[in-house]
């Protein structure tokens, strides 16, 4: 069964850092492309980051770009999402996601999800 748990997130101020963690069973990472999404209350689910099975090749939305990092531990079957310089506007629920094609920023080509976890950035 795949699976992904996902851990990290919380509450922070402007300004501060935040690591996410994506633990993947049942898939072996190296073989998919693992992204990171995020939802607003009331919002779309929007692109973050993405990082292709090679390792080297990422993908990230322009307003996370610079701030955020997404890495990947192959031998833990691990994605991390690294924000840094957080703003109130990054607070949301963020998803970490698998898909077996290729690099996208589109929901739609993920096929598993993680369960969430809530990050919060006050002002």
């Amino acid at each position: 069964q795949v699976q992904l748990v996902q851990s990290g997130g919380g509450l922070v101020q402007a300004g501060g850092s935040l690591r996410l963690s994506c633990a993947a069973s049942g898939l072996k990472v190296s073989k998919y492309v693992m992204g990171w999404f995020r939802q607003s209350r009331g919002k779309e689910r929007e692109f973050v980051a993405a990082i292709r099975w090679t390792g080297g090749v990422t993908l990230y939305a322009d307003s996370v770009k610079g701030r955020f990092t997404i890495s990947r531990d192959n031998a833990k079957n691990t994605v991390y999402l690294q924000m840094n310089s957080l703003k109130p506007d990054d607070t949301a629920v963020y998803y970490c996601a698998a898909n077996r094609r290729d690099l996208s920023s589109r929901p739609v080509a993920y096929d598993t999800w993680g369960q969430g976890t809530q990050v919060t950035v006050s002002s």
